[in-house]
């Protein structure tokens, strides 16, 4: 029985959960459209980083092979069988499900063959007006002409006839034609008669009924989507390092960044049509994924939503806490005591404002902020710009390795630096990912310091989406300590003392999070109760789950909430019988890191930046923070343990990776989400109650 799951295996059972949630009837219709968007961007990050990764090192030469404890191609055959399986599902679930209960709701998605004469004539106008900039068609003579597709694009692939051959046995030819979705909507609203259902055409579509004004020479036979992702990059540290790591570089030193790593096609296309692209496109049977009509299917995000509230989820108003948003200063309050925020159940105006008041507050004289990603339109950016103008010391630092925003981190970057922010990039060999603020105010001639720390970026659209933990608190057994992190980021030099409240990456997070475990099994040794309840989104590390292992073997009841990547195997008899996992996927993206050790009746409760993976552990500079408030220690405890009774959205974990959902044993169907929201509410209105009382 093996002791671990393959983190990619596991990783497609995870986003098998975000199908699952497009096939959930009990999903609002338009959320279930947006799951089905998020499995697919989901998706070709997957084949972009990971599969990429795996073909690369597949390719290397022979003698790198024999290292490496796996075999690369196998374990590219398991993953594309997968990845093609759940392709299947999603296009029954879109075919079946998603477009008839649309037309139920009045919204159409037709064909072109359908189109009626006013339609005809508005795509005829559409064509030449809006299409006939953008499309870019190629004719493929032969197998000489090798067109280069952009990564992610989406493309027609043409089967053409000469109108001139007369020769039924000619040989096929073939064009492609780019369909401009990075320049017009992929939903085109048709016109309709008034009362008559929406209708939208797909711009696939639009080009599939134009491409005969493209090609007035030819019969068009067939028309077949396709889609080329790209690699992203060379994604290989986390899993290699040493000299094995330095081999596989060497090997791959004269291969072209960017090449292909997926051609998804529609899979209906013929074998010839399939093995021509393959050869003008030079991918083999590795680099297939046959899917439905339609790809790129994250489009889905923008879909027309025609104002049809009911087809959403319900609003959930974010709940305000008054105490800081209210507060002539939020300085005053975080000094009174710690202050802890439950995003997106929270809302995001209090972190915020615990920037506008350092900008403007003449007693502040510093202001310091990790940036991993930031949101395109960010109060917090303008805040500490204008802390600049105001005469603060303002230093940031920004992540430019973060995955994909590495091109937005640096435009911020720019624009901070042009408005006298001190700014710090990325330091060589690891990621920065620790989300810590820090303001330094004089009060009373002397220097006192207020920091903020969380489980996520500070950023202000994922605020409302992502459930993170953040804590405001003026606790110098802290604060010194964030002062510390940041003193290491600016200068280069490590801390002369070493951190004893924070878990620190790159000095002493993983011996604190192995220190607090075995203390753990300590405890189950002597016979006293001994449990852990730790939440993630991914759990990858073999060390850290060995720890747990050891622990469930000495008598340690361990509850694991993983939203992603579970490589542990739970509740395998003389490994981990001891081991409860469950996973949890709904309107909201778990995003928090919650680690509660029993401590022989005295719990401890950190919050974190770092998930257990091995990068996090070992390649990152990430933060482990206590919750010492004993009010806050109540507060997530209780959030934690309505996740626990969790029996509508958790799904067990296991290691058939079967992803069934956790059996309603309770009187009354517990959702997580929703009842952590009311939970929320109801503690601020209790607040508000005795502060009005008192």
């Amino acid at each position: 029985m093996p002791k671990l799951i393959n983190r990619d295996i596991s990783w497609l059972s995870f986003n098998h959960r975000v199908l699952q949630e497009a096939q959930d009837l009990s999903v609002p219709l338009m959320e279930r459209l947006k799951f089905l968007a998020i499995y697919s961007s989901n998706l070709d990050e997957f084949f972009r980083v990971r599969i990429a990764s795996h073909r690369n090192v597949a390719r290397t030469n022979k003698s790198t092979l024999k290292d490496i404890d796996y075999s690369p191609q196998q374990l590219l055959k398991e993953l594309l069988k997968i990845a093609n399986q759940q392709q299947k599902e999603f296009s029954a679930v879109f075919e079946k499900t998603i477009l008839p209960q649309l037309k139920k709701a009045g919204i159409q998605i037709v064909s072109w063959k359908n189109l009626n004469n006013e339609q005809v004539e508005f795509v005829d106008t559409y064509f030449k007006e809006s299409l006939l900039p953008f499309v870019q068609p190629v004719l493929l003579v032969g197998k000489k002409i090798k067109p280069f597709l952009n990564n992610g694009a989406l493309y027609l692939a043409l089967h053409l006839k000469s109108k001139e051959s007369e020769d039924d046995k000619a040989e096929p030819e073939y064009a492609i034609v780019k369909i401009p979705s990075d320049h017009l909507s992929r939903f085109i609203e048709l016109p309709v008669k008034e009362g008559d259902a929406k209708q939208i055409l797909m711009l696939d579509d639009a080009v599939r009924y134009s491409v005969r004004l493209i090609f007035p020479g030819y019969d068009i036979l067939d028309t077949y989507s396709i889609k080329l992702t790209r690699d992203a990059e060379l994604y290989i540290d986390d899993e290699y390092s040493g000299d094995l790591l330095a081999k596989i570089r060497k090997s791959l030193e004269k291969r072209n960044v960017g090449v292909a790593s997926r051609l998804a096609y529609d899979r209906t296309m013929p074998n010839h049509f399939l093995q021509y692209l393959m050869q003008v496109l030079e991918i083999d049977e590795l680099d297939l994924l046959p899917e439905g009509r339609y790809h790129n299917n994250a489009d889905f995000f923008r879909f027309p939503a025609y104002n049809l509230g009911y087809l959403k989820d319900p609003e959930l108003p974010p709940v305000r806490i008054d105490a800081l948003e209210d507060a002539t200063s939020i300085f005053d309050r975080i000094r009174e005591k710690d202050h802890l925020l439950y995003l997106p159940y929270h809302s995001y105006e209090s972190v915020i404002k615990f920037f506008e008041d350092a900008a403007d507050d003449p007693s502040v004289s510093h202001i310091k902020i990790i940036q991993y990603r930031v949101a395109k339109v960010s109060r917090i950016m303008e805040a500490i710009q204008k802390a600049v103008k105001n005469g603060k010391q303002v230093s940031t630092f920004i992540e430019v390795k973060a995955r994909f925003d590495e091109e937005a981190n640096l435009k911020w970057g720019e624009a901070l630096e042009r408005a006298g922010v001190t700014v710090y990039y990325s330091m060589p060999g690891f990621k920065v990912h620790s989300k810590l603020a820090l303001v330094r105010r004089l009060e009373d001639g002397k220097p006192a310091l207020y920091a903020y720390l969380g489980t996520g970026n500070f950023h202000e659209d994922t605020a409302k989406l992502y459930t993170d933990f953040g804590l405001f608190t003026a606790d110098k057994k802290i604060v010194n300590e964030v002062a510390r992190v940041f003193n290491f980021l600016e200068t280069k030099q490590r801390p002369h003392q070493p951190f004893e409240q924070l878990g620190v990456g790159l000095f002493n997070l993983k011996e604190k999070f192995i220190f607090l475990i075995k203390r753990e099994i300590e405890h189950a040794k002597k016979g006293k109760k001994a449990r852990m309840i730790l939440k993630m989104n991914s759990l990858q590390d073999e060390e850290m789950i060995q720890q747990l292992y050891e622990a469930s073997n000495a008598g340690v009841k361990i509850k694991l909430i993983v939203r992603g990547i579970c490589c542990l195997i739970p509740g395998q008899k003389g490994l981990s019988e001891n081991i409860e996992a469950v996973s949890i996927v709904d309107r909201f993206l778990e995003h928090a890191r919650v680690f509660i050790f029993h401590n022989d009746g005295n719990p401890e409760v950190f919050l974190s930046s770092a998930d257990w993976m091995t990068r996090n552990l070992h390649f990152r500079v990430e933060t482990l923070f206590p919750v010492l408030d004993t009010n806050i220690i109540k507060t997530i405890t209780e959030c934690i343990n309505i996740q626990l009774h969790d029996n509508v959205k958790a799904r067990i974990l296991n290691t058939k990776m079967n992803n069934k959902y956790k059996k309603n044993t309770e009187d009354i169907a517990v959702r997580s989400q929703i009842e952590t929201y009311y939970f929320i509410k109801r503690k601020e209105e209790s607040v508000q109650n005795l502060e009005q009382k008192s």
